[in-house]
């Protein structure tokens, strides 16, 4: 299958629910573009499969996508963290059937696991790691550790809900703020982009946390939209923030 543009694949994932905005899509393609034949990139987190369409579609031939989603009900999205077993399965189909209908499903394996369990699922290191799976400080800290570990030098990290979900952003800056190896390159929305190059040294360092830090005034926008959307005050929320009345990402 040869590479559909930006423009097609925007319009093949219009209808797939889920919550990459545009601008995001043309990063997650841009990245993905540039993964090379024989190197691997792995999706944590697929949901319906708009993003993993995203990057199947990008990718050269020769280039396998592994997709990892349990489809268990939990972590569906804003406020679904449990208690949705019911709907697990609709989504495991979802994800199946709409892969089919974009015609890449033969590009994508899907494993059907919990992330800190589908570690032996992946072999050898990672040129592309798409996270966008458990929001909770805990898990989402073990995805950026475990599994940042595995991407290759020069190698691309991506995390969706950056300076946005409290639980991510915490484990951003415990893992990653003052880190060794990640620098922080920018932002499409909340989706971070991470690159394994970071240059030795300490004033690499502080640059690259000056970097990070810089966008917590818009962390703190998006937490005072997320409480005042909590409580039903949307309308509030636009008078204040200037935002519409909905989820940020």
């Amino acid at each position: 299958m040869s590479r559909r543009s930006l423009e097609e694949v925007v319009a093949i994932v219009a209808d797939v629910e889920g919550w990459l905005s545009v601008d995001q899509m043309a990063r997650l393609y841009e990245v993905a573009s540039r993964v090379a034949p024989g190197q691997q990139v792995v999706e944590i987190g697929s949901f319906r499969g708009r993003s993993t369409i995203v990057l199947a579609s990008a990718v050269s031939d020769g280039v396998e996508v592994v997709a990892i989603d349990p489809h268990a009900g939990n972590d569906r999205g804003p406020q679904e963290i449990a208690g949705f077993a019911q709907e697990a399965q609709g989504d495991h189909e979802a994800f199946a059937d709409n892969l089919a209908a974009a015609g890449v499903a033969d590009r994508v394996r899907h494993v059907r696991e919990f992330s800190d369990r589908a570690v032996d699922a992946v072999s050898g290191y990672i040129e592309l790691l798409f996270i966008d799976g458990a929001h909770r400080y805990k898990p989402a800290r073990s995805d950026v550790r475990m599994w940042g570990s595995r991407v290759a030098a020069g190698g691309t990290m991506l995390i969706h809900d950056s300076f946005s979900s409290i639980g991510v952003t915490l484990a951003i800056g415990r893992e990653l703020l003052f880190g060794t190896r990640f620098r922080y390159v920018g932002r499409s929305r909340s989706l971070a982009e991470y690159r394994a190059d970071l240059a030795p040294g300490w004033r690499s360092r502080v640059a690259n946390a000056s970097r990070q830090l810089a966008q917590l005034p818009w962390f703190a926008k998006n937490v005072t939209v997320k409480v005042l959307l909590t409580v039903h005050l949307g309308g509030s929320m636009e008078r204040i923030t200037g935002h519409r009345s909905e989820w940020p990402y």
